[in-house]
């Protein structure tokens, strides 16, 4: 424990300074619908110490939304107070995952007339702040935000423009938007546990971050996180996030329908279906007899169902989940403009025959897709339910905030005549 590890940092910092990663102790923060984890590291020059870890239950959750604040913040309390004793190091801030309050995907688009300037640091911060700012919808909150590509006059698809003359320039931003009050009520049972959140990024994009490959964040992939509670989803093209989006149905959904319809307690079903469960409905599930105990009956009664039977029901509710995923990247235009890969991370993903079915419905190659590991963090870290959790501290040590953050700082204005000029014409959209 305690051993260095190189970092494979995938981020793109879009057009800003590349942040050299902080040496200090960064702490993330993953509030899912069935587990809350807590992993703590300390950024060094090359690479991640994780210091300790922690997973609990999560209580207080449902379908990745708050609905009860006092068992919420339990539970959060409970993973963080055991990565601090693992670690042997007090937390007073983290990097929060967000998967709450049906996450959209937000465009926003700046340009501004350059009149031959040659293009710096702050030309760029303003003109990535107007885009941000048109980044908004009633009722809703940017919990991220960063830019895709700059346009450079007319050569579009420029990643740095900096030290460019140009006579106009423009950026587009896309922004990952989530409800206003579940998002407030994540935040006050962090809060409740005296913590600070530094720093908020989409759960899917953070499990992109240590999953993708940079081949598959350049060509186009789309990053299919199945938690217990719902689904999240994101497009990357040309190494930027261009598409996100949840459908609120998970592995939690196929507990309950093996609950209901076999007429037997959910930690059965859940058992049932680790253990015996398979999406490739009867092509893979054979004849074998499962015994299945009742619900108020256990250790008296109990009924014999065919192994088929179970995985029947099963592949409906995931050809339901990847359906939904289907039609939603069909109506955003990224079916098929996003690529034909398609990586899947997350605890449900490891369900047999999940792979299988996702390629089948999605038409694309898909593969499963596994986080980073670090010395220092336990075996069971290492598996695709810590995909969040890892991708968090990457981005931590790895990116400033600044890269996404959606509320950038007002910035000054230089006392340089050109510049001055510049400004005095920008925003022309």
């Amino acid at each position: 424990m305690g051993d260095n590890h190189r970092i494979r940092s995938n981020v793109k910092q879009n057009g800003l300074k590349t942040a050299i990663p902080r040496n200090g102790v960064i702490a993330a923060l993953d509030v899912g619908s069935s587990k809350v984890a807590c992993i703590i590291g300390r950024a060094e020059q090359g690479g991640i110490r994780v210091l300790g870890s922690a997973l609990r239950e999560s209580r207080g959750i449902r379908a990745a939304t708050v609905v009860n604040i006092d068992e919420a913040e339990q539970s959060i309390g409970e993973a963080v107070e055991a990565a601090e004793d693992s670690a042997d190091h007090r937390i007073q801030d983290v990097v929060l995952s967000v998967q709450c309050g049906q996450p959209k995907s937000v465009h926003g688009r700046a340009e501004a007339t350059a009149s031959g300037v040659v293009i710096g640091d702050e030309h760029l911060r303003i003109l990535l702040a107007d885009a941000k700012n048109r980044c908004r919808e009633h009722g809703y909150e940017t919990v991220q935000a960063a830019p895709t590509e700059y346009v450079v006059d007319q050569a579009r698809g420029v990643a740095d423009p900096r030290n460019l003359v140009c006579d106009r320039l423009g950026v587009l931003v896309h922004a990952v938007a989530v409800r206003a009050a579940p998002l407030q009520n994540l935040r006050l049972a962090v809060q409740r546990r005296q913590l600070v959140i530094s720093r908020q990024l989409f759960a899917a994009y953070a499990s992109a971050i240590s999953t993708l490959t940079p081949d598959e964040l350049s060509l186009g992939c789309t990053l299919i996180d199945m938690g217990a509670g719902c689904t999240s989803v994101c497009v990357f093209r040309e190494n930027s996030l261009v598409y996100g989006d949840t459908v609120p149905l998970g592995g939690a959904n196929v507990t309950a329908d093996l609950a209901g319809i076999l007429l037997t307690p959910m930690t059965a079903a859940e058992r049932m279906k680790t253990l015996y469960g398979s999406a490739l409905g009867e092509v893979d599930a054979g004849d074998d007899l499962i015994e299945v105990p009742l619900v108020g009956e256990e250790g008296e009664r109990s009924n014999r169902v065919r192994r088929a039977h179970v995985a029947q029901i099963i592949r409906a509710r995931i050809d339901e989940i990847f359906a939904a995923i289907n039609s939603r990247l069909t109506k955003a235009g990224f079916d098929v403009t996003a690529g034909r890969r398609a990586v899947l991370t997350g605890g449900a993903s490891q369900l047999a025959g999940v792979r299988e079915v996702a390629s089948e419905v999605l038409k694309k190659q898909v593969r499963l897709g596994r986080p980073q590991t670090f010395p220092g963090l336990a075996l069971a870290g290492a598996g695709p339910a810590y995909a969040t959790a890892i991708g968090l501290l990457i981005a931590a040590a790895t990116t400033s905030a600044e890269s996404t953050d959606p509320n950038p700082p007002a910035v000054a204005q230089p006392p340089r005549a050109g510049f001055a000029r510049w400004v005095a014409q920008r925003f022309l959209g």
